[in-house]
């Protein structure tokens, strides 16, 4: 298990030390290479991208439309299956009144989200989202809460799914109830004949147990972005560069105690620009998960507002929504570019492969052992693929 430095924060009370990812910088090698000779390819099961991006499965940037253009564009797009999609025939309507509900400065109201949301989800549409998906020959993935895992997952099999994503904010390999029988996730994996993802996981013992259930990849972070509010209602905050690291160490520990089998980490948390993207993939995320930077493209189906699935729950919702940003070009130009400008928010992937030829790596999996440092007290220079305080 990682050792992290303890800080006492009152008498006989610790607290871990732990780091985002602004606090982290990529160190350059002595070597660089021409970004022509790079790769950002990575492979999971049978699947293989040419960009490590798995989007979020928010309603607001991903339709079966925008999933079939970000494989298209060699990522995975991830449809809700309990959201606006699976819920309405035709939608237009409803991303019609979000929109008109946004204000210049603010977005629209928690309440119209929890109302729009309270539509039945219907097992007949995520059928034919997927079908829709899968006829135009990507990758198909849908995300099921793990509350709905056992009564969903029927239908998205059903439907010919290629990757089931069972995620919430926080899940576990072991959730204990008086009311009623459990997700059982291990069994529950144990039985599929499709690679599930599953997260997400804040610490090295959560990513180790969700390893052990036989999940092809673990979702690493809470999913908070700039409108989370998951610190305010729940006083929960994930440092993201560390949770990655203490997930990458949960799969070199899983690799050895299994003799073999890589399970991936994809990284979910506040990864906004491309050089976020670049600190994540060092620190030893597999992939990222992307949500909000994508609400700049032109099609994604809320035009420029933004909110987490769980923003609309309908009890603690736990995020804001945005006011719509403008579309600053396609899909494309925001994931290969080219770049508008110098902010990191389009030519997310070009950046990346930028970053890694000037670091000297060739692909994804020797870039995780790039030289890291952080700010703050000290600079101090780390090993390869490690953080330092």
């Amino acid at each position: 298990m990682p050792v992290r430095d303890n800080v006492e924060i009152g008498l006989n009370r610790f607290a871990r030390r732990g780091y985002d990812l602004d606090e982290v910088s990529i160190v350059p090698s002595r070597r660089t290479r021409d970004h022509d000779d790079v790769s950002t390819a990575w492979q999971i099961d049978a699947f293989r991208f040419e960009i490590p991006l798995v989007t979020s499965p928010s309603d607001a940037v991903v339709s079966p439309a925008t999933a079939i253009a970000v494989g298209q564009a060699g990522g995975l797009g991830v449809l809700n299956a309990e959201g606006l999609w699976a819920r309405y025939e035709d939608p237009t309507e409803v991303y019609r009144q979000l929109r008109d509900a946004a204000g210049p400065d603010s977005g629209p109201p928690t309440a119209l989200l929890q109302q729009v949301y309270g539509e039945p989800v219907k097992p007949d549409l995520i059928a034919a989202r997927i079908k829709e998906m899968s006829s135009a020959g990507v990758t198909t993935a849908v995300r099921v809460s793990p509350q709905h895992t056992v009564a969903l997952a029927p239908t998205v099999l059903a439907a010919g799914v290629d990757l089931l994503v069972i995620q919430g904010t926080i899940v576990s390999a072991e959730h204990v109830t008086t009311a009623g029988e459990a997700l059982n996730l291990k069994e529950f994996i144990a039985d599929l004949d499709v690679p599930v993802i599953v997260g997400g996981a804040a610490d090295y013992q959560t990513a180790l147990h969700l390893m052990r259930t036989g999940a092809a990849g673990v979702i690493v972070g809470v999913g908070a972005d700039s409108w989370s509010t998951a610190d305010a209602v729940m006083g929960i905050r994930v440092p993201l560069a560390s949770a990655i690291a203490d997930a990458a160490a949960a799969r070199r520990d899983y690799l050895d105690e299994t003799g073999g089998r890589y399970v991936h980490v994809i990284a979910n948390g506040r990864i906004e620009t491309s050089g976020s993207i670049a600190r994540a993939l060092a620190c030893g995320a597999d992939a990222v998960q992307l949500g909000e930077p994508l609400r700049i493209a032109e099609e994604a189906p809320a035009g420029g507002v933004w909110w987490d699935s769980v923003a609309a729950h309908p009890r603690l919702p736990r995020g804001g929504t945005s006011a719509p940003a403008a579309p600053r070009g396609s899909l494309a130009d925001v994931l290969a570019g080219p770049a508008d400008s110098a902010d990191g928010r389009t030519n997310l992937f070009g950046a990346l492969r930028r970053t890694m030829a000037k670091t000297g790596y060739r692909d994804l999996k020797e870039f995780q052992r790039v030289d890291l440092v952080l700010g703050g007290d000290g600079v101090s220079a780390a090993g390869p693929g490690h953080l330092v305080g």
